[in-house]
């Protein structure tokens, strides 16, 4: 079975989590939309879920900054 185009919806999620490693900073706005989504079951590729444990990872340790 071939995969078919991303969603809109995925490709936001895409956009959203490489403008947050590329600017090394997440909004909090930005945290709960990339946490509902997670939480949600939201129609994430495996792919994006490991990306948004990353930053989730990163924000624990330090390495991206939370504002507001």
């Amino acid at each position: 079975m071939t995969k078919g185009a991303p969603r809109k919806s995925n490709l936001v999620v895409k956009q959203m989590i490489e403008q947050i490693f590329s600017a090394k900073q997440i909004s909090r706005l930005d945290h709960l939309k990339l946490t509902s989504a997670f939480l949600s079951d939201y129609d994430l590729t495996d792919e994006d879920r490991r990306q948004i444990n990353r930053i989730f990872d990163y924000i624990q340790a330090g390495r991206l900054k939370v504002v507001e």
